[in-house]
């Protein structure tokens, strides 16, 4: 029987409406394609730099225990490379924050600069939803110590606001996928974080690419070395530690002591002074303590001139469950000098 031209059309538009639509990329999909190609200064030199290996980024439980206080104590027996994210979304926005961790905040000098156990910075990455998979990178937040630094990427039509922008957010091919990622950088000892190049590698240093394989240098000046992302949120993970009075002092402050030699031949050693994504905060700036994770959107607002829509309800926030606590801490906690 010959079908014709009206019921072949019908039979095919059948078939095409009955393909499914394409998934959505799950958050950790989200995470690993904007995650950046990450460069990290290494000194090697004095007896805290542990050849090199204070400089390594890796697990806050890279010691197999849920211990903050003795993290500089054992520092170096596990170099292993990971990285946290936490994905915060917005009927227009998704809002990526990653966090590097280091056992070590240190010195090899005795003038003026304190050192501390555990120490972590990371970053905020806007990624605008404009219908495609992974929607487009707008703008990065990098967390420097106790100053947090704007930049846009080349192309974004976001411009300076309450902020000025600090720069351009370089982006490079990864030869571990078919991505052009952002490009940051960590300086060596304190680990202040920054857009390459504002900090870059001086000699030795470690060029980290993201992945779903987790790997270790083979030396102090390894320019492919992969990290691992783990969700902030996953089950037993970083947030569901946060009332763990052995890693964390506060609420989005680790626990830290001066046990391991922490301070000596330096000018000191601090005590509980290195923040969660929940704790970061830039004292002088709009956003309070904590809300570049838990509230991005206040904090894009703040920062940028936004054209378009940027909507400020959440519809996915795993900070929500403790706003309240959260912002009590903001308005009670000390700031915390990372």
């Amino acid at each position: 029987m010959r079908l014709s031209g009206a019921i072949i059309a019908g039979v095919l538009l059948a078939a095409v409406g009955a393909v499914p639509a394409r998934a959505a990329a799950s958050n950790a999909d989200l995470a690993l394609r904007w995650a950046p190609i990450h460069y990290q200064d290494v000194d090697a030199t004095g007896s805290h730099a542990l050849g090199g290996k204070s400089d390594y980024i890796t697990r806050y439980d890279f010691d197999g225990d849920l211990n903050g206080r003795n993290n500089w104590d054992n520092a170096g027996q596990e170099s292993t490379a990971y990285a946290y994210y936490s994905v915060v979304e917005t009927g227009t926005h998704w809002y990526l924050t990653y966090f590097f961790f280091h056992p070590r905040d240190w010195v090899d000098h005795p003038f003026f600069e304190t050192e501390h156990e555990n120490d972590g910075e990371g970053l905020l990455e806007i990624v605008e939803k404009d219908g495609s998979e992974y929607g487009q990178l707008r703008a990065a937040v990098t967390v420097a110590h106790s100053d947090f630094y704007s930049y846009t990427p080349a192309g974004s039509t976001w411009t300076s606001g309450g902020e000025t922008i600090d720069g351009t957010l370089q982006t490079q091919s990864s030869p571990h996928d078919s991505f052009q990622h952002p490009v940051t950088a960590q300086e060596a000892k304190g680990h202040g974080l920054k857009a390459y190049p504002q900090y870059t590698i001086n000699g030795d240093g470690i060029v980290y690419y993201p992945s779903t394989v987790a790997e270790a240098p083979s030396s102090t000046n390894d320019r492919d070395v992969r990290y691992k992302l783990v969700d902030i949120f996953a089950s037993g993970g970083m947030w569901a530690q946060r009332t763990n009075t052995n890693l964390f002092a506060a609420l989005g402050t680790f626990a830290g002591d001066t046990t391991g030699g922490c301070g000596t031949g330096t000018y000191g050693c601090g005590t509980n002074s290195a923040n969660a994504p929940w704790g970061w905060d830039d004292g002088n700036d709009t956003p309070a303590r904590g809300e570049l994770a838990t509230d991005p959107a206040k904090l894009a607002v703040a920062y940028f001139t936004v054209p378009g829509s940027l909507s400020r309800t959440y519809t996915a926030n795993g900070y929500a469950v403790a706003a309240a606590a959260l912002r009590a801490a903001a308005e009670t906690l000390p700031r915390t000098i990372d």
